[in-house]
């Protein structure tokens, strides 16, 4: 868990400039705000509660609590109480705030270069699983993905995707040499932002498909499956869709 005074996601010293300046609570507006101006969260949706949203953003429950209050004091959630309350997307999330919410572009070429530097050591990494996996490290992938399947928000779904992730790192069993990745995989779930659950059970077909390569130890077709899962986070991420945005709103601009 990260303090109030760490970066977001608890990140050390990752090389995303961005995050490095920015606290654990502005992180956390920030990419709550995101989700809801790119429609990944709606207006009157409920979030899970607080300690979800903070094992979901991989931050500590505090800093969860402060980012919902704050972001509830300047219009973009609402916090009802009784039976049916919890915080929510506000039916009109105030505009203004929402606009102060959103990563440079500049950023976003930085969160690009992860991503390829992911993709690269994935690739590697799903190689040497299909050499590797033990039959345990199948099975308890395999339950990683039907947990994934059945998770019902972005939250649950998020900490068994992260699971999944060092588990196959794991499997592929190459030491010290796995310590980069697990820091690259870290710096881009501090950008991580709620999706709509929809979304990533579609993504979740990918990691069944790598465990069913695992277990053939077909070793071409993990790596292609890595590649797909993760060059799609290039249109998918928050930055391909921040970019989208932006082209659109030029053109309309023109």
């Amino acid at each position: 868990m990260v303090h109030d005074n760490e970066p977001a996601g608890g990140l050390g010293d990752g090389v995303l400039g961005g995050l490095e300046r920015r606290n654990a609570i502005d992180a956390v507006r920030l990419r709550i705000g995101m989700a809801i101006s790119l429609g990944m969260l709606q207006p009157g949706e409920r979030l899970p509660d607080q300690e979800e949203v903070a094992r979901g953003l991989s931050v500590s429950p505090i800093t969860a609590r402060r980012a919902l209050t704050s972001l509830a004091e300047d219009g973009v959630l609402v916090r009802r109480r009784g039976r049916n309350g919890g915080t929510f997307v506000a039916d009109r999330p105030s505009a203004e705030a929402l606009r102060q919410l959103v990563v440079p572009a500049a950023e976003t070429v930085e969160v690009h270069s992860l991503i390829d530097r992911r993709l690269l050591m994935e690739c590697a990494l799903a190689h040497f699983a299909a050499l590797r996996a033990t039959a345990e490290h199948v099975q308890h992938l395999d339950g990683l993905t039907r947990r994934m399947a059945e998770a019902q928000s972005w939250s649950a779904y998020h900490q068994a995707d992260d699971e999944f992730h060092r588990s196959v790192a794991e499997a592929a069993a190459v030491g010290s040499s796995a310590t980069e990745y697990l820091k690259v995989l870290e710096q881009l779930y501090g950008y991580f932002i709620p999706y709509p659950i929809d979304q990533l059970h579609v993504s979740n077909h990918d990691h069944i498909g790598l465990v069913r390569a695992l277990a053939a130890r077909d070793c071409e077709t993990a790596v292609q499956v890595s590649h797909q899962h993760v060059d799609r986070l290039h249109r998918t991420m928050f930055v391909g869709l921040l970019e989208a945005h932006r082209a659109g709103d030029s053109t309309r601009s023109a």
